[in-house]
């Protein structure tokens, strides 16, 4: 079952997908209508935690969950390649503690996943250069993928653009960027590298002792197996800024639903600004407020306490940064002999 894929009806990864710029005093400017493109790159999206359902892990029926999901986090992304999301049966939200403890539902999880990726290589496949996009249990399944299926093959690992794997934990030897979580795929360092790892959990501050991001071995980090404490840190590369440092996010966030395909965007510039930040244990990327107290457009949350600190916006908090370093990457990716 596919969620999101060239050709389907109702494809909410696609469409013409208008937006408004809003400055700090409200004012909207109305851009142009981006529309969705066929392009030269495949993007494989897993969606983060949405399901609902009772039991641990969901089945395979697309619902209004997945398909906000997908329209919140993915669907921009249609303007620099064709978007794939395959269905998945995920750990629920109610399954979520069992997962700590039984790695049975986790295990249901990736093996579904894992028969949509062989569907994607066996039946759709077409040798196109690809980016991986997962948030949250997204990124948990995605990296289990990735150990298996990318990293230890040289071909594949060469189609990969890059991979995003916010929220999800993944681990490199403290003071390296390769090593830990994966054997050859190494964090981003520079907008004209390929084959490379964006990975990041945003807090405003320094995520609690308790937190399911940002620290190694705990949370998030045991949906992929990645128990370790020491020797390793939580990865952090800022999409705002590959090659290090503070620089502005652009948020995008959706502001109407139509029915069918396509959706409004709201762009908040000169709000926030991010840097990878590590102390205590802890790796994250702080997201600071740049403006005034009179800046009158929505505040970014804590929405499920301190110890998530920004998750649930991850993608959005950073969106339009994400867009253009993947259109920087492809043209990098092109550029290669």
């Amino acid at each position: 079952m596919w969620l999101c894929r060239p050709g389907l009806a109702g494809d909410p990864c696609a469409g013409a997908l208008s937006t408004a710029v809003e400055a700090a005093d409200g004012l909207r400017t109305i851009e142009p209508a981006i529309a969705s493109r066929n392009g030269r790159f495949d993007c494989f999206y897993v969606y983060p935690t949405v399901s609902t359902e009772t039991g641990s892990n969901s089945d395979l029926t697309v619902q209004s969950a997945q398909v906000n999901v997908a329209m919140d986090q993915a669907a921009l992304f249609s303007q620099v390649c064709d978007v794939w999301a395959p269905m998945y049966r995920q750990i629920t939200l109610d399954g979520l503690g069992k997962a700590y403890i039984d790695p049975a539902p986790g295990n249901i999880a990736y093996s579904s996943l894992l028969s949509a990726w062989k569907d994607f290589i066996t039946h759709y496949d077409n040798g196109r250069p690809i980016i991986f996009i997962g948030h949250s249990q997204g990124s948990s399944m995605l990296i289990r993928l990735l150990q298996a299926e990318v990293d230890p093959n040289r071909a594949l690992r060469h189609r990969t653009v890059v991979a995003i794997l916010a929220g999800g934990n993944v681990a490199v030897p403290i003071g390296r960027s390769v090593g830990a979580t994966f054997r050859h795929l190494p964090l981003c360092t520079s907008p004209r590298q390929t084959g490379c790892v964006i990975a990041y959990s945003s807090f405003p501050a320094e995520p609690p002792a308790n937190a399911d991001f940002g620290r190694p071995g705990q949370g998030v980090s045991i949906y992929s197996g990645q128990t370790a404490t020491t020797g390793v840190e939580v990865a952090c590369v800022n999409p705002a800024s590959l090659g290090g440092g503070s620089a502005d996010l652009l948020l995008y966030f959706p502001v109407a639903r139509a029915s069918g395909v396509g959706m409004s965007w709201v762009i908040y510039p000169r709000m926030y600004s991010a840097s990878c930040r590590n102390r205590s244990g802890a790796t994250w990327l702080e997201v600071r407020k740049i403006t005034s107290r009179l800046d009158i457009r929505p505040q970014l949350t804590q929405a499920l306490g301190p110890a998530w600190g920004y998750h649930v916006v991850d993608i959005n908090l950073a969106l339009g940064n994400l867009i253009a370093d993947v259109r920087g990457e492809e043209t990098a990716y092109q550029a290669q002999p």
